[in-house]
C-alpha cells in the first residue's frame, strides 16, 4: 500500500451533532480613537507638548457628550495621551464604565519644537509650513520630531494596544495630528494626503480590526453612536408541542 492510500482506520473529520450549540462568533476588535476637547489655546497657538493646558468650560462641556455618546458601550479599557487636556477628556469617558485612565506617551501630541506655544497665523506664512501642508511626509518641525516619526510611533501604539485586548472595545484620547495619521495609515492613504482629513475636537473614529484585515467604520463622528451597540442575542425559536390536533368531524 502507497503511502499516499488512505487507511481504513484514517481518522474522519468529526460531526457535530445536528442539535449542538452554534458557537457565537467573536467579535472584532474595536479600536474608538476620541480628540480631546477644546482648551482656551485651541484654534489660536500651536500648543503641542505645553504643560498645565486645562479644557476650557466648553471643552467640559464636550467632553461630557462624547463620555455620554460613549456610555453605553461595552468599554474595556481607556488609554490617553498623557497630557491634562487628553487625560481630563478620558477621565470623563472612563467615569462611566468604572475605569482608570491608563497613560499611552506613544499617542502624545507631535513634537512641534520651536513652534511649540507659537500664534497658527504667524507659523502659516513660514516655508515650513507649506511644506507641512503639501509634503507632510517630508516635514520636521524645527527642532522637533518629523511627522514621519509621530506617525510610526503612534501606530506602533495603537497596534500594541489593539493586540492586548483582542475582540474588546478600548478607548484611546489622543490629539487631531496623531489621529489623522492613524487614519491615513490604516485606511491605506498616503501620509501626503493626511490633511486631507479633518479631525474635530472631542470627534470619534473608529476602526474594527478582523482577521482579514482593518475597517474604518466611523470618521470625525460627533453624532449618535448606537449603530455600534452589540446587537441583543437572538431569541430561541418555541419548542415544537407534542399534543395531537383535535378531531372533528366534518360538515
Amino acid at each position: 500500500m502507497s503511502e499516499t492510500e488512505a487507511t481504513p482506520d484514517a481518522e474522519k473529520p468529526v460531526e457535530k451533532p445536528a442539535d449542538a450549540p452554534v458557537e457565537k462568533a467573536k467579535p472584532p476588535t474595536r479600536l474608538v480613537l476620541v480628540r480631546h476637547a477644546v482648551t482656551a489655546h485651541t484654534g489660536p497657538l500651536l500648543s503641542g507638548r505645553m504643560p498645565g493646558i486645562d479644557l476650557s468650560e466648553k471643552g467640559v462641556g464636550q467632553a461630557d457628550a462624547t463620555a455620554q455618546r460613549l456610555a453605553k458601550l461595552p468599554i474595556a479599557a481607556v488609554y490617553a495621551s498623557p497630557i491634562e487636556r487628553t487625560t481630563q477628556t478620558a477621565q470623563q469617558i472612563a467615569a462611566h464604565h468604572t475605569l482608570v485612565v491608563q497613560p499611552l506617551p506613544g499617542v502624545i501630541e507631535a513634537d512641534y519644537g520651536d513652534w511649540t506655544g507659537g500664534k497658527i497665523a504667524d507659523l502659516a506664512k513660514t516655508d515650513e509650513w507649506k511644506v507641512v501642508q503639501v509634503a507632510p511626509s517630508r516635514a520636521r518641525f524645527p527642532n522637533g520630531e518629523s511627522i514621519t516619526e509621530m506617525q510610526s510611533r503612534t501606530v506602533a501604539a495603537l497596534d500594541e494596544i489593539v493586540a492586548r485586548h483582542p475582540h474588546e472595545t478600548v478607548v484611546v484620547v489622543s490629539h487631531a495630528d496623531p489621529i489623522k495619521s492613524a487614519i491615513a495609515h490604516y485606511s491605506g492613504m498616503h501620509l501626503d494626503l493626511f490633511q486631507r482629513v479633518h479631525v474635530s475636537p472631542a470627534s470619534v473614529t473608529v476602526f474594527e480590526f478582523h482577521s482579514y484585515g482593518v475597517m474604518m467604520v466611523k470618521c470625525n463622528d460627533t453624532g449618535g453612536l448606537d449603530d455600534l451597540l452589540p446587537e441583543p442575542p437572538a431569541e430561541s425559536a418555541p419548542e415544537p408541542t407534542s399534543e395531537a390536533p383535535s378531531e372533528k368531524g366534518s360538515s
